[in-house]
């Protein structure tokens, strides 16, 4: 059974590190080796890994998403939030990690970051990690 995991986020476009919740997740699991999953069940928001120690890297890729994906530009969808299912799709709704000696095996500047393109809004995620 996955893990739920809540989120709040403070802006329309968001990217929160959730790095650590993951990693607990991992621990509480009792995950050796194996893998571990993290999963975002809606539709305008997603999760990525990227960098997570310059918080320029995430503005610069938010900018970059509204750029190539502006709100309000002719969609037909009515409730108004087209461009955020586009970026969700862009980004992809989960992520797997191997987990080795009990830890997420990223790279040294890796972060998983839940992404939120429809906010500000309190939300959920699911983890699960498992020997392999």
């Amino acid at each position: 059974m996955p893990i739920t995991v809540s989120v709040k986020t403070t802006e329309r476009i968001d990217m929160v590190d959730i790095t650590r919740f993951v990693q607990q997740e991992v621990l509480k699991a009792g995950v050796t080796d194996g893998l571990c999953v993290v999963y975002v069940p809606h539709t305008t928001a997603g999760v990525t890994i990227n960098e997570g120690a310059d918080p320029a890297v995430c503005s610069d890729m938010i900018a970059k998403l509204k750029e190539l994906v502006p709100p309000n530009d002719g969609y037909r969808h009515m409730e108004g939030n087209s461009d955020s299912h586009i970026k969700t799709s862009l980004m992809g709704s989960s992520v797997t990690v191997l987990v080795e000696g009990g830890r997420l095996a990223l790279g040294a500047w890796q972060k998983i970051f839940y992404c939120e393109f429809d906010g500000p809004r309190s939300r959920k995620f699911f983890v699960k990690a498992f020997n392999c």
